[in-house]
């Protein structure tokens, strides 16, 4: 199977503060998109996870930028985008009648790869 994308370069961010869930919302938004287009989804988009999303697709196209000198910014998109789940801090709250409830903060690792898609020859 040949792809048709070329993965020019990668960019993590680990251990954020945040749920994988919530963080899928904002990355399933840039997926595919132009790195222009990815940068303007993200200003827009009312999350809190928006900001680190855009730091660390900022630090993709640095990548691609110090990986490769010929890289036209401009022809970058968003190959692959994905959020794993990171460690759970597990906490205990206060209940009544002298029990406690179990809660976890959840974590994220956000990974987003940015690359230049291979121009079809156009048949006449």
């Amino acid at each position: 199977m040949a792809h048709d994308t070329d993965s020019l370069a990668k960019a993590e961010a680990r251990y954020v503060r945040v749920s994988p869930q919530k963080a899928r919302l904002v990355i399933d938004m840039v997926r595919g998109q132009q790195v222009g287009d990815a940068i303007n989804i993200l200003r827009a988009t009312n999350k809190r996870i928006a900001p680190a999303v855009e730091k660390v697709l900022h630090s993709a196209i640095a990548n691609a930028e110090n990986k490769s000198q010929d890289v036209d910014v401009d022809k970058l998109f968003v190959t692959e985008a994905y959020v794993n789940e990171g460690p759970r801090q597990k906490r205990i709250r206060p209940a009544p009648m002298g029990r406690a409830y179990r809660y976890q903060r959840r974590s994220s690792h956000i990974v987003v790869m940015v690359g230049e898609r291979e121009e079809a020859p156009e048949e006449e």
